[in-house]
């Protein structure tokens, strides 16, 4: 079995957790309770080199055999995660911040904000702790921030966790699903190192962007790029593709890449193949990528 390293570009390619078992309880997206120890070889299996972990409410149940899902809690479980990395020769240099999708830091009270808040100040050394060096917090779809005093309201949030975040040399990688001119005039009122941008291929064709625009207005502020393909749909719903099959200019979406020198991983947020072929589905969907990363980088 070849190891990931010799497939990879100047960009290593990653994968979003759960995209290599069937979907759990019927979830597109979420920790794979079940499978998490076989994904990191199956991750290997596909040419893969890192993992981006996901923390969201339902790895904090339990799989069938009464464990507790998410390892990144308890020492027992990062020992047996850090042993079946080395064994796999995987990374997970990112965790994915599902949570705050589930749980929002917005639209609660003051002493809810407060208990949220500080769950994500705690979970900024625990992405240490795993070996990630950015933390992605999404704010889209049931977290989306919705006008000037939401706006200010994650701004303020962040004011308080971005020394944390900097003391542990974790990022915060800010998912949103704002316009080109509007994310920019964001992102101009807290200029931080430590606080960047996740950009979404799929998240980005599904609204309609055009990537270079995107990159022309806050391309310096991207710190993180997640690849997926998703049909632009009048009536506002969006589907996920595979890759070079939706609405996403993936010539366009690697000249925005280029154009700001980016140097780090792409993460696969694909769509879903057939269950059970998930690691030779994703063997086509990262050969696409390094094929399109290849020719414009």
């Amino acid at each position: 079995m070849p190891h990931a390293t010799e497939h990879t570009t100047a960009h290593p390619i990653g994968i979003m957790q759960g995209r290599l078992s069937p979907p759990e309880d019927g979830r597109f997206q979420s920790f794979p309770r079940e499978s998490w120890r076989e994904e990191i070889a199956r991750a290997r299996e596909a040419g893969l080199d890192y993992i981006e972990w996901i923390h969201d409410a339902y790895g904090e149940g339990k799989n069938t055999a009464g464990e507790v899902g998410n390892p990144i809690f308890s020492e027992a479980g990062l020992a047996e995660m850090d042993e079946l990395k080395a064994k796999h020769g995987i990374r997970t240099p990112a965790l994915c911040g599902d949570w705050f999708m589930d749980v929002p830091l917005i639209r609660c009270s003051p002493a809810e904000r407060e208990r949220r808040e500080a769950h994500l100040h705690a979970l900024i050394p625990v992405a240490a702790r795993i070996g990630a060096d950015r933390m992605v917090l999404p704010f889209v779809d049931n977290s989306k921030i919705t006008g000037d005093y939401e706006k200010q309201q994650v701004l303020d949030i962040l004011k308080r966790a971005l020394p944390i975040a900097e003391e542990n040399e974790v990022e915060l990688h800010l998912e949103a699903d704002f316009g080109p001119e509007e994310f920019h005039a964001f992102l101009s009122r807290l200029e931080h190192p430590y606080l960047k941008v996740n950009w979404d291929s799929g998240n980005s064709s599904g609204l309609g962007y055009v990537a270079t625009e995107e990159f022309a207005a806050y391309g310096r502020r991207i710190g993180s790029v997640h690849i997926k393909d998703r049909f632009r749909k009048p009536e506002g719903g969006i589907e996920t593709r595979p890759l070079g099959t939706g609405s996403a200019d993936f010539d366009d979406v690697f000249k925005a890449i280029r154009s700001i020198d980016y140097k780090g991983g792409f993460t696969l947020q694909v769509a879903r193949g057939v269950p059970g072929d998930e690691v030779e589905f994703l063997k086509t969907q990262a050969d696409y990528v390094r094929q399109q990363a290849t020719q414009a980088l």
